[in-house]
């Protein structure tokens, strides 16, 4: 669900996030997707709120602003969508257009149409039901719903919504949708960052539509992907193609370093390494003690999306199939090997490239970068 769209022939999907930008260019080749180009900046990006400073114990006990189906005013769940002082200023904007425009160049982009993605924690997203009315006034009552827990003027976001699906027997006297708000002034800075780096910004969606395009594209089964980035770690329940909750919490693969790291008595630096060369290790020879409090509070987190979607109107006697790992940690063992253990659904570790054309000689670089690339190749199969 963008907030913006305009068709066109080139295929370009931008992922800004904390350690950096990622990009992938498509072509159409017979009708499917064919790999072009591809690159990474590697870069710390504060393009989200950050706390790597607090201690571990903190950082794992404390889930930041995300979004999630339902919310009460006051609700910690609701994010705080009003910018933060210097947050999107121009020399952010500069710094980032020109990382941008730098691995335009190293990675010989041709298009000049992108689409980029908006981080969870900066989006509000939430199901809303309604009577069935006329189409003419479901703007004014989306608009009036999502002001009644929003802390900010609702002119000061952008609202976009989508219809999802019903049973017959509720369709007849209800309509239920899928709604988005981001900033206005989010938009306008994403916009800024794409115009100083020379491209037309033609899409902007959150995060969770891409991943759902690329590692799901159209099976419709209940499915839940966790998408473990540097700084968070993003859920988003997917059913029938359509990102149904989403939610950020503030665990991610800095975090892992660092418990890594106060285990070994090892730099973080010297963790990050061990962490990608245990990514082969046997499951039969995980442990999971050590890092018992970064698992813990990610399971934890899944059972709440089940419970909380099976336990609405229609859900009930559903049960999830899969739960998809993606993000440049999602590599790291003990966490499939955890989740396995905790869930009776099968576990594993997405593929983004599976549905993408590409070079047979690329397929083990392709195979090690797929989880960093999972949100720029769901943007760049955005109108295959």
């Amino acid at each position: 669900m963008g907030l913006f769209h305009k068709k066109q022939e080139s295929y370009i999907g931008v992922d800004i996030g904390a350690r950096g930008i990622k990009l992938v260019e498509l072509r159409r080749t017979k009708s499917r997707p064919q790999l072009w180009t591809y690159g990474i900046a590697e870069e710390n990006l504060d393009i989200h709120p950050t706390a790597s400073d607090k201690p571990i114990e903190e950082l794992l006990r404390e889930p930041l602003p995300g979004s999630s189906l339902h919310h009460k005013p006051g609700d910690s769940g609701v994010p705080k969508l009003g910018p933060q002082e210097n947050e999107f200023d121009e020399a952010k904007i500069d710094r980032y257009a020109f990382l941008l425009k730098e691995l335009l160049k190293t990675a010989r982009v041709r298009g000049r149409q992108a689409a980029s993605s908006l981080p969870v924690s900066h989006v509000f997203h939430t199901i809303i039901n309604l009577p069935k009315v006329p189409d003419k006034e479901i703007d004014g009552l989306v608009a009036a719903e999502v002001a009644k827990v929003l802390s900010e003027p609702i002119d000061t976001v952008q609202i976009v919504h989508q219809q999802v699906p019903l049973a017959e027997n509720l369709s007849k006297q209800y309509i239920r949708l899928l709604v988005t708000a981001a900033p206005k002034q989010m938009v306008r800075f994403y916009s800024g960052i794409f115009q100083k780096a020379g491209l037309q910004l033609f899409e902007l969606e959150t995060e969770a539509f891409a991943l759902a395009r690329s590692l799901i594209g159209k099976d419709e089964t209940l499915t839940m992907t966790v998408d473990i980035g540097a700084d968070r770690t993003n859920f988003a329940l997917i059913d029938k193609g359509l990102p149904m909750t989403q939610r950020s919490l503030h665990l991610g693969g800095q975090i892992l370093d660092r418990l890594i790291a106060d285990r070994l008595g090892v730099t973080v630096q010297e963790a990050a390494h061990i962490k990608h060369d245990v990514a082969t290790v046997s499951e039969k020879s995980l442990i999971f003690d050590p890092f018992i409090r970064f698992l813990e509070p990610i399971a934890k987190e899944i059972q709440y999306h089940f419970d909380l979607y099976l336990s609405q109107s229609g859900n009930e006697g559903r049960r999830p199939e899969k739960i998809i790992l993606t993000g440049g940690a999602a590599l790291f063992p003990p966490i499939a090997g955890y989740l396995k253990q905790q869930f009776p659904v099968r576990v594993f570790i997405g593929d983004p490239w599976a549905r993408v054309i590409y070079q047979e000689g690329l397929k083990p670089i392709l195979h090690d970068i797929a989880p960093r690339m999972a949100v720029s190749i769901g943007l760049a199969l955005r109108h295959f």
